[in-house]
């Protein structure tokens, strides 16, 4: 099997299996500057199954301050488990933006449904993405963010950081939140399992098993990759939020990018 036959018959069959799961948990991983407030992890498990025998998860942030941010919607199958947790520590109506990193099912597939049920909720994403798909495909008008530009949410403040094809898609890009320097790391440690934990201590992601780098294009290798990483490596995350997989939190956040994009690097033809 071909490793684009192989990487579709993951994303159906995940997609299918997602849509029976029943429930969501939720962990709070970052304090804010009240015991309401803070960054929450709301983690969908997918049980063991033939092209992922160790199971997966699907994760969103939630963002909440005096303007509440969703990141990642994960794919429509999912909203009655991912709404319900939610509501465990706010009312979804009074999300005030709901975005994600790059265009792909599980990170805004049930965008939508989202809007309905937040009506005064903003979609956002690069400018890239508002203006090649959100425009068209969300029942309300997206924000698009440039690189830089910052959201201030209330007592935390979120940047938008725009890189292109870093790891997958022209409009990808992540968010950093400055006063707890926490970067939503997206799918840069995407890991196999359905029951890893929340978050975990540093590790080199040698010891992560990042096995789709093998078998599928998951992360395109190009001539901006290692300026992209060093740029978020540089900001010094004490917090990477992971969206398939645990996320991780203490010093050494900034190596382990560094350390991943060795990793990727190497996996290259040598040059001929």
């Amino acid at each position: 099997m071909g490793a684009d036959s192989q990487l579709a018959q993951i994303i159906n069959k995940t997609e299918q299996d997602a849509s029976q799961v029943e429930g969501a948990s939720i962990t709070k991983l970052v304090e804010g500057t009240t015991p309401a407030k803070g960054i929450y992890r709301i983690s969908v498990p997918l049980p063991p199954m033939p092209t992922l025998p160790q199971g997966f998860t699907f994760n969103q942030f939630l963002v909440v301050d005096d303007k509440p941010l969703l990141w990642h919607t994960s794919i429509k199958g999912t909203f009655p488990a991912v709404i319900a947790a939610i509501e465990t520590v706010m009312p979804i109506s009074e999300l005030a933006y709901i975005g994600y990193a790059h265009c792909e099912g599980d990170e805004c597939g049930a965008m939508n449904m989202f809007l309905d049920a937040a009506p005064n909720a903003v979609p956002i994403s690069s400018m890239v993405e508002a203006a090649t798909f959100g425009g068209d495909a969300f029942v309300r008008p997206p924000k698009g963010l440039a690189d830089g530009e910052e959201l201030q949410l209330g007592d935390m403040t979120v940047r938008y950081l725009w890189t292109p094809h870093t790891p997958h898609g022209w409009g990808t890009g992540f968010l950093y939140e400055t006063t707890s320097s926490t970067l939503f790391a997206g799918d840069l440690f995407t890991q196999h399992g359905a029951d890893n934990p929340p978050v975990q201590g540093v590790t080199h992601p040698k010891a992560l098993g990042l096995k789709l780098f093998d078998i599928t294009d998951y992360w395109v290798w190009h001539s901006k990759s290692r300026q992209h990483l060093e740029h978020l490596a540089s900001l010094e995350p004490q917090t990477l939020l992971v969206m398939h997989g645990s996320s991780f939190k203490g010093p050494g956040c900034a190596d382990m990018i560094r350390q991943l994009g060795e990793l990727r690097q190497s996996l290259e033809p040598a040059a001929t």
